[in-house]
């Protein structure tokens, strides 16, 4: 198995569905804003007040270059813009986790964790920014894809499923 690379909007489920497909197939899962936390020893939202989001872009960069590099045989789940890095197709097989902002507004907005998850975006402050970014990457990451996952109104089982199946053909 090569690297899998899931992208797409913020919130709609990279994370979560990483961690079912890793328990699923036993495979490793890496999480980049995860990585760049650790590399940092600070949070995402105290790195876009701090230095703001040209800084942490770049080390986005940074992390795809690695990842490019040393990683192999792994699950990696990215943040929402992670899909911008120049190296994204030397990782692996890019997937678009694919859904409506309203989906995934609605996902997070229903989540036990509603306040926890809202708060861990910081572009998701201004819910009408939020959308329009979202009008303005969903093709980008349409193109950047290997494969399309249509995520909305279905359970975590019923993606990794579908993934599974793409993943084989």
């Amino acid at each position: 198995m090569k690297n899998i690379v899931l992208i797409g909007f913020m919130g709609v489920g990279k994370g979560t569905i990483a961690r079912a497909f890793c328990a699923h197939t036993h495979c490793v899962g890496v999480d980049t804003d995860d990585l760049i936390e650790s590399m940092e020893n600070r949070s995402i939202k105290e790195i876009f007040a701090s230095d703001g989001e040209a800084y942490f872009r770049a080390k986005e960069q940074e992390i795809a270059l690695w990842l490019s590099k040393h990683v192999k045989d792994t699950l990696v789940s990215t943040g929402g813009g992670f899909f911008m890095c120049e190296s994204l197709k030397k990782i692996g097989t890019v997937v678009y986790l694919k859904s409506s902002f309203e989906g995934i507004l609605k996902r997070i907005l229903t989540h036990q964790n509603a306040e926890q998850k809202l708060a861990k975006r910081p572009l998701f402050a201004d819910k009408e920014k939020a959308k329009a970014l979202f009008e303005k990457r969903a093709p980008l990451y349409e193109k950047k894809a290997d494969i399309v996952l249509h995520v909305e109104g279905k359970s975590v089982a019923q993606i990794v499923k579908e993934l599974e199946k793409k993943l084989k053909r």
